[in-house]
């Protein structure tokens, strides 16, 4: 009888999944992919990604870069166990969210603090699919929270990446205010600056529109302002106009149950939801320990 074949998964995949085989020889017990994990992390937090190479995680642990390699294969593969590290998992506070446009909101403001917590992820490329466990639980509560809603799920896709985007691009801006922040400038003071520089260069013969927006000032901070809010609110009003139009051209739905839906916003109810999700998220590392185990013994037994 033929042995049931594996696909093949990139070698970080496979690390992130618990299903890659570790070692046979090396320092086994003083170091482990967990602890250069976090050691380069700690790196990027520190320096950026321009900080963390094989040689410099390596020095930071007192080993040679040879030892990491027989953990971690290549930086590409260790950039990916980063960024699932980095990222981490989502709050409860989505799902418990009332209603897909404050769950949404809530994503997206989580996502950012994620993204802001450790700058550097926005430095790493996105190149396909989420394929982690973490980037897809991230993924996987957005489509919850948009579960109710009467739309396709090529297009809740499609609404989860344009949030991506919008939430990325904020990161990206307010990572440069607190540069600014972090050499000693008050980031108001340097928005005034460039007002004023705009102010001096920008000619209505040249740039009209944009002379406007600086004689409307538009340009002008708002003391204690969210910049962001606008965008943020106004993209989630694109999705319900999107999805009014849809529900306006589908049938009507089964109305909902009123007793179903206040007995789901009962505090035993919630409580057990919650204790449900923390049994769902340990469910998830035993299995990851348990692919673990089953790689090592079969590993074991080809021996």
């Amino acid at each position: 009888m033929s042995e049931t074949s594996e696909p093949e998964l990139p070698r970080a995949v496979a690390l992130a999944w618990g299903v890659a085989a570790h070692p046979q020889r090396g320092p086994k017990r003083e170091l482990s992919i967990e602890r250069i994990v976090d050691t380069a992390v700690a790196l990027a937090d520190e320096g950026g990604l321009a900080a963390v190479s094989m040689s410099s995680v390596a020095t930071a642990l007192g080993f040679t870069p040879m030892s990491l390699y027989r953990y971690i294969t290549s930086k590409d593969d260790l950039l990916v166990l980063m960024q699932e590290r980095g990222i981490g998992l989502p709050p409860e506070r989505v799902l418990e969210a009332d209603g897909w446009r404050a769950g949404l909101h809530t994503w997206a403001h989580a996502t950012a603090e994620a993204y802001l917590e450790h700058p550097w992820l926005l430095d790493i490329p996105i190149d396909g699919t989420p394929s982690t466990p973490n980037n897809l639980a991230w993924l996987d509560a957005a489509l919850t929270v948009l579960a109710p809603v009467a739309a396709s799920d090529d297009a809740k896709l499609g609404i989860v990446l344009a949030l991506i985007a919008q939430v990325r691009w904020q990161a990206t801006v307010e990572r440069g205010y607190r540069a600014v922040a972090a050499r000693g400038d008050d980031p108001e003071e340097h928005d005034a600056g460039i007002e004023a520089l705009l102010a001096e260069l920008v000619t209505v013969d040249e740039f009209p529109a944009v002379r406007r927006a600086i004689d409307a000032g538009a340009f002008s901070p708002v003391p204690g302002g969210d910049p962001f809010a606008f965008g943020l609110e106004r993209l989630l009003d694109g999705i319900q106009s999107y999805l009014d139009a849809g529900s306006a051209a589908a049938p009507d739905p089964t109305p909902a149950d009123p007793i179903e839906a206040q007995a789901a916003r009962d505090p035993k109810v919630k409580e057990a939801v919650r204790a449900r999700r923390e049994a769902e998220r340990q469910l998830r590392e035993a299995r990851k320990r348990e692919r673990e185990r089953m790689r090592e013994a079969r590993e074991r037994l080809r021996r």
